[in-house]
């Protein structure tokens, strides 16, 4: 109940903050997660992003408001944040389907988006493979990408990072230094690391490190001796990893004595033939006993 009591705890914030600028990092704080891990969670399993269910909450008392207050339509705007009456008529007339001036005759058709509510449900029944591991502090060699302000971080931001270290280069020369032997085998990494500065983001790119020269434009990062929840993952990408992800989330972190830890999340990918409907890939969780 407390994984659910922590989510439903954070969804009452955002309520309570509609009107308000909302930092992103504080919402995962109320559910004592980092906000990289919370917006994850949020997204997997509602099926929406942190703010795609804010704007569509904010326009849903937009409409409410106008329709049934003599309220102004600057009022209105500016009161769910948006900075001028235009950007705020483009928003609600695509999410209602009519402009505000529209909205205020009344007698009108209007979009109602409901608040999220957090229940108990008894699922699962099912197998999940996974394993145990405690590893002690190892070194990746890592292009680095960093996310700031505390606001959302879209799954676009880390697709992009990885198409422009394609294009780049940076995956041919990260795999020189793959090893069969090391950690990871013959793979490469995505490694999303925890806030280093309240609400920002990095996402790093790497190949496990031993030793030798470092290219240009790449760190040596040290990940932490750590406990880790380790997950097979097969099928065609990225399907495969979300249907994955929200089994983690919704049944296996709430029915085992482990919890994330404040850390990182390892996605092991031993070949770039992600489409494929036999690809096979691990996820890391760093992970403590409740």
């Amino acid at each position: 109940m407390e994984w659910v009591d922590n989510l439903q705890r954070a969804i009452d914030y955002i309520e309570e903050h509609l009107e308000d600028e909302i930092d992103y990092n504080e919402i995962a704080r109320r559910a004592y997660s980092s906000s990289f891990h919370f917006q994850r969670v949020f997204h997997v399993i509602s099926g929406y992003t942190i703010g795609e269910y804010i704007r569509s909450r904010r326009l849903t008392l937009a409409g409410v408001e106008l329709s049934t207050e003599n309220a102004k339509v600057i009022d209105v705007a500016l009161k769910y944040g948006y900075n001028s009456p235009e950007s705020f008529s483009r928003a609600f007339t695509k999410f209602h389907g009519i402009t505000p001036a529209q909205a205020k005759v009344g007698n009108v058709n209007l979009k109602s988006f409901s608040r999220i509510s957090v229940k108990l449900i008894l699922e699962g029944g099912t197998a999940m493979d996974y394993r145990i591991e405690k590893r002690e502090a190892f070194k990746v060699i890592a292009k680095k990408a960093r996310y700031e302000g505390g606001g959302e971080i879209a799954a676009q931001h880390i697709h992009k990072t990885w198409e422009n270290c394609i294009k780049d280069g940076t995956i041919q020369t990260l795999a020189g230094y793959v090893n069969p032997q090391n950690i990871f085998g013959g793979a490469i990494v995505g490694i999303s690391f925890a806030n280093p500065n309240g609400g920002d983001f990095d996402y790093a790119i790497a190949a496990a490190y031993t030793d030798g020269p470092v290219a240009e434009g790449l760190t040596i990062e040290e990940i932490p001796a750590h406990t880790w929840a380790i997950f097979p993952c097969t099928g065609k990408m990225p399907d495969a990893f979300t249907q994955l992800l929200k089994k983690i989330y919704t049944e296996f972190f709430p029915s085992s004595k482990y919890q994330l830890a404040e850390g990182f999340c390892i996605e092991v990918y031993p070949s770039d033939e992600v489409y494929r409907n036999d690809f096979h890939c691990e996820i890391w969780f760093s992970v403590e006993e409740k």
